[in-house]
């Protein structure tokens, strides 16, 4: 344990060291898309609104604020205990206690590594991969300072802003774990996510969701220098209302990148791995979709109209998703599971995220069935194909499902299909909508998040075996983590 102390205290203060030699430098590069001149109306982008730009008095209205606090708490349900049990109860008894134990640690580190430079990296102006360190230690967030919302001359108080932002960097790392369960270091695990999370989510994060705020798009010529200190992606119109990209492609690369390094498990394919409590699986995914109102509808950042299109969105998309899953499972194994049931509610909720916004209720439903059925394929077809370990599908439900949301956003974001558009701050009406130019603009972003976080993962996991090693050893993986890594079990009979 000594070891891995001491090289988490050093890469900690190795990254502080290099944050603190150089402030990212601005990017003046102009967006060569069309999107340039308009500020995509996203979830969770928008940075404090200084006064020089402001056009209308700040008005923080309690209605939002009390939302976006309920928001925010739902979305810590979906990690601690949601994600928890869900991907606990798929895990052996003897490995239940070392997933409730990686997926609480990982929130709790997270978090205070947002606190310290994840928000200031991911929510300021820098360049257009990373953000700056004005904010690093929350550094002038007082209780009066303020963040703006999607609509111009409206705000909410930043300390909440930064509460919620922390719970969309908390639990994409922790879906990373799911490839690679009952068989990595636990030290292992939190040195990776330091890494993965400093280098992979922070950037995409700042790339897909920093833009300059609705108040700074006033004319053609304003709107393009907001958008040149914009985030790459969103310079390039990339739509991703919730985390599509930022969150499930980000994590299940990540994971299929993991799960692919570190192996397969003992007995894979010999030996029976069925999950030891679906009844915990259920329960935990009942969580999720709870807690992913919170998610999806508190990314909005106002108690609109607009939150109850989201809500309904999300809602149908998961019901539509697990109603594809099962009949799918049901046609072709012949028996539909509870498993497989709750799997399907997720993989909807992964590929309504990035769409939840613009989409119209038959958008969403469409969508839903679409990612139960591929998503369905792909932890059962694909990955018996291709034979990798993928232990509780973060890959082919996180990953697969996302780049589904991702290319779909581009669909059902279109007015002619329902859809709400995209709205141009300049003109403050929908601009006009192209579904190609819109859907290249979405590939822009799966393509650059499969890039970014493959490499970095890469790079962190291989870092992280030569320094202390990825895996336990054989005998420890055969007693169970909850012994040997934890000396406690989930169970005492």
């Amino acid at each position: 344990m000594k070891p891995f102390l001491n090289t988490f205290i050093l890469l900690a203060l190795l990254i502080y060291a290099g944050f603190s030699l150089a402030e990212p430098a601005v990017e003046t590069t102009t967006a060569a898309n069309p999107a340039e001149s308009v500020a995509v109306e996203m979830a969770a982008t928008a940075p404090v609104i200084s006064a020089s730009v402001a056009v209308t008095p700040p008005a923080v209205n309690k209605g939002d604020t009390a939302w976006m606090i309920v928001a925010t708490v739902l979305v810590i349900l979906m990690v601690i205990p949601g994600l928890a049990l869900f991907y606990g109860g798929m895990v052996r008894a003897k490995n239940m206690l070392s997933v409730l134990m990686q997926v609480f640690v990982i929130f709790s580190m997270t978090s205070v590594l947002w606190a310290i430079y994840g928000y200031s990296i991911a929510f300021t102006e820098g360049n257009a991969f990373f953000g700056g360190l004005s904010k690093m230690f929350l550094k002038g967030v007082t209780p009066d300072s303020l963040v703006g919302t999607f609509s111009k001359g409206v705000y909410v108080p930043e300390y909440i802003y930064v509460a919620f932002q922390l719970t969309f960097s908390a639990i994409t790392p922790a879906l990373i774990i799911g490839a690679f369960a009952e068989r990595v270091k636990f030290s292992a695990i939190l040195v990776f996510i330091l890494l993965w999370y400093t280098f992979s989510y922070l950037p995409i994060a700042h790339m897909v969701w920093y833009w300059a705020g609705p108040d700074a798009y006033t004319d053609a010529a304003a709107a393009g220098t907001a958008g040149a200190t914009a985030g790459f992606l969103f310079q390039k119109g990339a739509l991703d209302f919730a985390g599509g990209t930022v969150v499930h492609i980000n994590a299940g690369i990540a994971g299929l990148i993991g799960c692919l390094m570190v192996g397969k498990r003992i007995g894979f394919k010999k030996e029976s791995f069925t999950p030891h409590s679906v009844t915990m699986t259920m329960i935990g995914a009942s969580l999720l979709w709870v807690g992913w109102f919170g998610f999806n509808v508190g990314s909005n950042l106002e108690a609109n109209g607009l939150s109850g299109l989201v809500f309904v969105n999300t809602l149908l998309a998961a019901a539509a998703a697990t109603l594809a899953w099962t009949s799918a499972e049901w046609i072709i194994r012949g028996k539909p599971s509870m498993l497989g049931g709750a799997s399907g509610s997720i993989a909807g909720l992964v590929a309504i995220t990035p769409a939840c916004g613009w989409s119209g209720p038959m958008g969403a439903i469409l969508l839903g069935l679409v990612a139960g059925a591929v998503c369905f394929w792909a932890v059962t077809s694909l990955k018996n194909m291709l034979g990798y370990d993928d232990s509780l599908d973060a890959f082919g439900v996180h990953g697969i499902g996302g780049i589904i949301g991702a290319l779909g956003t581009a669909v059902v974001a279109s007015p002619a299909l329902g859809g709400t558009g995209v709205w141009d701050y300049v003109t403050n009406g929908v601009a006009e909508y192209s579904l190609s130019t819109q859907f290249i603009s979405q590939l822009w972003g799966i393509m650059i998040s499969i890039i970014w976080s493959g490499t970095v993962s890469f790079i962190a996991f291989k870092f992280v075996d030569i320094m202390i090693g990825l895996r336990v050893s054989e005998e420890t993986e055969r007693e169970g983590l909850d012994i040997s890594e934890h000396g406690e079990t989930a169970y005492n009979m």
